[in-house]
């Protein structure tokens, strides 16, 4: 769901929401809904939703293709006109969350298969709904789409070198396989997309509302799948495994907003990079893990958990930070 939001309102003046906009902010609040549905589902009946397993890279492929339709080359202008913020964004991407989950998977003496999962979700790129939670909290969506389209495209070089620096000694691990996977079902789909939109920009604007419910849809039946096939594994640890992606999202907001600050960039920024580092791409590192981690299926878990988690995390952060605003909007203007 990223990149949905109306470039008009990039700077969150009070207008009209377009038709783009008023779709990504229904289906960002009812994407919680839908993923926890499809999670409940298939614990209960695996059977049933086991037949999206075969179907979970394609699933990523389509919702990375709707990525990069929202995507046009302005959006990357930034990495021009405002290098430091995206700089710091990136990096902090690529440094808290991996650094944060092999904390996180010591200390709580995690086992290995998990222990990857969580690794891998760490090693991420920014998550695909960032872009409206940075609308909703009234934070730079400029900003937040860059990074998100920045560390997208950086994925295939980061993500694999990463996790085998953080987890090689876990588990074996071809990073080379790793990075073929992220550039067939991450890098081309989105380099697609855009270039799709770039040669038929009418006929993509006509169905830009449309994508945000592909993209819910899409991770939805990823979450499907990858619990279907981990019924036991949850079983035998669920409650750890949610405890470490609720400590790995919580601390994530908060590296990442006080490191903007420490970098003394405004509010606003600093809400961005907030954002931008806490939400994971985690339905690419579920995907990850099922096809490259096949024979541990609980190694996808801490990636769907994150997926339903981050988007209410999102949410509530976003509430928070619009309250935060508008409090000091009123409190200026008095």
């Amino acid at each position: 769901m990223d990149c949905m939001t109306d470039k008009n309102a990039q700077n969150n003046k009070r207008q009209p929401r377009s038709a783009e906009d008023r779709s990504a902010l229904r289906a960002v609040t009812i994407f919680p809904i839908l993923i926890i549905v499809a999670a409940i589902w298939a614990f209960f009946l695996p059977s049933q939703a086991a037949v999206f397993g075969p179907w979970i890279p394609t699933l990523l492929g389509i919702i990375m293709f709707g990525m990069g339709l929202t995507l046009t080359i302005p959006d990357f202008k930034l990495v021009f006109t405002r290098p430091l913020p995206i700089l710091l964004g990136v990096v902090a991407q690529f440094v808290i969350m991996p650094l944060l989950a092999l904390i996180l998977v010591t200390v709580l003496n995690l086992p290995d298969a998990v222990a990857v999962g969580v690794i891998l979700v760490g090693a991420a790129p920014g998550g695909t709904s960032s872009n409206v939670i940075s609308y909703l909290a009234k934070a730079d969506v400029a900003l937040s789409v860059t990074m998100t389209s920045i560390s997208t495209l950086l994925a295939p070089i980061f993500t694999p070198l990463l996790t085998l620096w953080l987890a090689g000694s876990r588990m074996d691990l071809d990073a080379g396989a790793m990075a073929i996977t992220i550039v067939k079902t991450v890098l081309i789909p989105v380099i697609g997309g855009l270039v799709l939109r770039l040669i038929i920009p009418k006929i993509i604007d006509k169905i830009l509302p449309a994508l945000p419910w592909v993209s819910a849809l899409g991770i939805s039946g990823v979450v499907a799948g990858v619990v279907a096939g981990s019924v036991e594994a949850i079983k035998a640890a669920g409650l750890m495994i949610f405890l470490v992606v609720i400590l790995h999202n919580g601390l994530g907001y908060l590296l990442g907003y006080f490191a903007a600050k420490l970098a003394r960039f405004d509010n606003r920024v600093a809400r961005t990079v907030s954002i931008e580092v806490g939400m994971q791409n985690s339905g690419m590192a579920a995907t990850l893990a099922k096809t490259h981690f096949a024979a541990t299926p609980e190694t996808a878990l801490p990636g769907a958990i994150f997926s339903v988690w981050h988007n209410l995390s999102g949410a509530m952060l976003a509430a928070f930070f619009r309250r935060s605003a508008e409090s000091k909007a009123a409190t200026t203007q008095e």
